[in-house]
């Protein structure tokens, strides 16, 4: 004989069951994703700079650009020629000291710096220089109005140069105009948008990444630029970010001074530190190493380098 109450019990038994794990499992899925496991190798400082503001990897020459305030006070907007670029080993060891500019050429303040081809782009207080890296000639372009140009970066044949006390965005075409009798064209792309844009660089979707750095006591955020767009808003109130890079699946690597530190970040993970401990971590360059990533963070105030191996 059938126990049709018993029956009844275990079919509403089993659906609960069925509800409840479908419940759990939909909260699973409405969750951000765990954070990007990136695993610090290996933790190493290089000292002996003059507060290095940017540094950047020469993919063909396998060597590091480090470009340095040298003096002996910290003044990032004071003119007095004592600025210069080294050749650097990665393992942080001085091969040239002063390798750009050539001598009898000066320099002031290099800040960010972008290599490509054979080629060498630097801002430097109200412009930006580029540089023949095997025959060191080079020529400074004036950005007009800009009192405090950081990072340059290229996107297609566009030199795109940010100034965050300016609070805007400069474009420079052809971003090559090493050889050229006459000048590129430039252009203020904006200003006063609130962003006092500082690291930029190419996004893998095509936009301009950015992220902002204002004052001790005024945090900006992490943006995103379509060509002919205004920028648009990431993630707001970050910090006071310098050093940006993105990785092949679209993971940010930035630095803030606000922490000392150099923090992941993305949409569906958010923020997860890296390495912490620094006083000025500033324009950072990252590159593919020994199966993983190899992050260079000059610590302008400390005037060293940080050399961490990542693996992920």
């Amino acid at each position: 004989m059938l126990n049709f109450d018993g029956l009844k019990m275990r079919s509403a038994t089993a659906a609960r069951t069925v509800l409840s794990t479908a419940a759990v499992l939909g909260l699973a899925l409405s969750l951000p994703l765990p954070a990007l496991a990136v695993k610090v190798v290996s933790d190493k400082t290089a000292t002996g700079f003059k507060f290095p503001e940017s540094v950047a990897y020469d993919p063909v020459a396998k060597v590091l650009y480090v470009g340095s305030f040298g003096g002996t006070e910290l003044k990032p907007g004071e003119k007095d020629n004592n600025g210069y670029i080294s050749k650097v080993s990665l393992d942080g060891k001085m091969l040239e000291e002063r390798f750009l500019p050539a001598p009898g050429v000066t320099m002031n303040k290099p800040k960010g710096i972008w290599v490509k081809g054979g080629r060498l782009w630097v801002t430097d207080i109200d412009g930006v220089w580029e540089f023949d890296t095997k025959t060191r000639k080079g020529k400074k372009l004036e950005l007009p109005g800009s009192p405090f140009a950081n990072d340059p970066a290229i996107v297609g044949n566009t030199l795109y140069i940010s100034d965050n006390r300016r609070d805007a965005l400069y474009k420079v075409t052809p971003a090559d105009f090493l050889d050229m009798k006459e000048g590129p064209d430039v252009f203020t792309v904006w200003k006063d948008k609130g962003i006092n844009p500082n690291g930029v660089y190419p996004g893998r979707d095509g936009t301009l990444l950015i992220v902002g750095f204002k004052s001790d006591t005024e945090k900006r955020g992490i943006y995103s630029m379509k060509p002919g767009e205004d920028p648009k808003v990431l993630v707001k109130d970050v910090g006071r970010l310098d050093g940006l890079y993105q990785m092949k699946d679209g993971t940010l690597i930035v630095t803030d001074w606000d922490s000392g530190t150099v923090f992941t970040w993305s949409k569906k993970a958010g923020r997860t530190p890296i390495a912490s401990g620094f006083k000025g971590p500033a324009d950072l360059c990252a590159f593919p190493h020994d199966g993983g990533l190899m992050l260079i963070v000059p610590d302008l105030v400390k005037s060293e380098l940080r050399i961490i191996q990542l693996a992920n």
